[in-house]
């Protein structure tokens, strides 16, 4: 049997905007706990919530805001985040999302890129002066968060009505532009649509069971899908909380969410998971409400997700897959599915939604267990990459398959397994080497807290294999003859690390994905491979 699956559901696709959903949520948990910003003390109900939400869409008319036009937010995790976001929706504005670790190169690109027209900011965050950045690339028109501007919109919204733009507006028009963080060239604007974004984010809160009655701790970017839809619309699409801990990631923010607010779900990317368990106080937080929550953004290891389930309470905790340009989930585990199904593969294909892996080089389909490129189909498929029609083509191809780039098996049952990118793919000697399997394997080193797997140039064999490690507290230093003893009658001779350096943590990104290209290239410079990696290969 090839390698392909669908995934068919009793319940149908929502087909409306974020708005009408977001009124229709409110008509029925009006009452209810929408929004806590901890950090900040404040908290909403959902139909404070809507009044709040109104009042900066109508601001944002008052300015002559049109639909289809671009508004940036730049900002930390905070309450204005989310009523920015579900303003734009209800005027039909088009959200950019704008990662708040960017500096002023990579800002000036994506305001003059997305064309945007207002630009919603925090006046700083941590070391970034945003005001300064704006004002150094001369853009104008923008209102800081957390000074009179914020007052002035809604004063300057008063009297206006919503009906008629409302009335205008479609499921399938555009929403929301965010970057992706190409690992070369400048980032490319995934646009989506509320029909995108609304229906992966409420089918997520399906698969984990939502109800009115939950409170998800969101620690991750609201920039990012993870936080926005995964977090915020799956929330509202179930009358459920959003509780933001913090405005960046701190663990010790997070488990006190969870504890003083009773959050029943917990989000978090591997390495937030990793810090919150690696606590010294860990065992003083109450997490006995925590029923469930989402680890994604990158490969979840095995032995981190056994910890999560077992000391976190979570039991129903999902595994989710997927990529900005598919809205973002593609393949998702299920609350029936048992712990292995939960800790070694990525899930199943989402509601409404197609999977298959095929053959980079020729696109056909796989039998099942062999690896492939991942492809995905439906609903949750970008619009495209904004003003790049190139790049679209070359991401979905005629048939709307989205090519994810990334290597995966799926077995009989449709099960997926994320074995590595396809850039990632390690040629040692002629081998084939997964980074993936070997760091599974070696997450079971008992002083090894974290770990990565490259490949670096090698004369010889073209690659060979180096395992960057994160060292659990209070462990013996690590050499890589140590590594290579543990591996010894384990691995395959050729799936034995060469080299092993200990850090402290990895390169990354805000959203949690490890920088595996600027490891590779911090690598030529600490093992001094610059002749091996000036060899020139057909």
């Amino acid at each position: 049997m090839l390698s392909y699956a669908s995934g068919t559901s009793d319940v149908p696709l929502l087909g409306e905007t974020i708005g009408a959903n977001l009124e229709r949520t409110v008509a029925t948990h009006g009452d209810r706990e929408a929004l806590v910003d901890v950090a900040a003390g404040r908290r909403w109900t959902y139909a404070e919530f809507n009044v709040a939400v109104n009042e900066i869409a109508r601001g944002l008319l008052a300015r002559g805001t049109d639909k289809g036009d671009r508004v940036g937010i730049w900002a930390p995790n905070c309450a204005e985040w989310v009523i920015t976001q579900y303003a734009t929706a209800k005027i039909g504005a088009i959200l950019v999302n704008v990662n708040p670790a960017y500096r002023t190169h990579e800002l000036a690109y994506v305001v003059r890129q997305s064309g945007v027209r207002l630009l919603i900011s925090a006046v700083r965050f941590k070391t970034s002066d945003y005001r300064g950045m704006i004002a150094e690339i001369g853009f104008t028109d923008t209102i800081f968060i957390g000074t009179p501007d914020w007052n002035d919109l809604i004063a300057a919204g008063r009297g206006l009505s919503l009906e008629e733009r409302a009335a205008s507006l479609a499921f399938d028009d555009p929403i929301n532009i965010q970057y992706t963080s190409g690992t070369t060239g400048f980032p490319k604007g995934a646009t989506l649509s509320h029909h995108n974004i609304l229906n992966n984010g409420f089918f997520v809160g399906e698969l984990v069971g939502y109800t009115e009655q939950d409170r998800i701790c969101i620690p991750v970017p609201l920039y990012h899908c993870f936080g926005m839809v995964m977090g915020n619309l799956a929330a509202t699409s179930h009358g459920a909380c959003m509780v933001l801990p913090a405005q960046g990631f701190d663990p010790a923010a997070s488990l006190r969410a969870v504890t003083q607010e009773s959050c029943t779900s917990l989000y978090g990317v591997p390495t937030m998971f990793i810090a919150e368990l690696g606590l010294p106080d860990f065992t003083t937080y109450d997490l006995s409400s925590l029923r469930t929550g989402i680890m994604a953004g990158s490969p979840c290891p095995v032995e981190v997700m056994k910890r999560v389930v077992a000391e976190m309470h979570m039991t129903e905790v999902a595994i989710c897959y997927g990529m900005t340009e598919t809205s973002p989930v593609s393949t998702m585990t299920r609350r029936d599915d048992g712990l292995d199904r939960r800790t070694e593969t990525v899930g199943r294909v989402m509601p409404h939604l197609e999977s298959k892996v095929v053959d980079p080089a020729t696109g056909r389909p796989l039998p099942h267990g062999e690896a492939g490129e991942l492809c995905t189909r439906g609903y949750s498929v970008m619009l495209g990459y904004w003003n790049q029609a190139e790049a679209t083509a070359e991401a979905i191809d005629e048939a709307r398959w989205m090519h994810t780039g990334d290597l995966a098996t799926m077995d009989e049952h449709g099960y997926v397994n994320i074995v590595g990118r396809i850039k990632d793919l390690v040629i040692r000697g002629g081998e084939n080497v997964y980074p993936r399997e070997v760091e599974e394997f070696l997450y079971s080193h008992p002083d090894v807290s974290d770990v990565q797997v490259i490949g670096v140039p090698d004369q010889k064999y073209g690659e060979e294999l180096m395992a960057w490690v994160v060292l659990r507290p209070g462990a013996t230093p690590l050499t890589t003859e140590a590594v290579r003893e543990f591996c010894k009658g384990k691995l395959a001779h050729y799936k034995v690390p060469r080299y092993v350096h200990v850090v402290e943590d990895f390169p990354m990104t805000v959203t949690g994905k490890v920088r595996k290209v600027e490891m590779r290239e911090r690598a030529v410079e600490i093992l001094d491979l610059h002749a091996a990696a000036d060899i020139r290969n057909a």
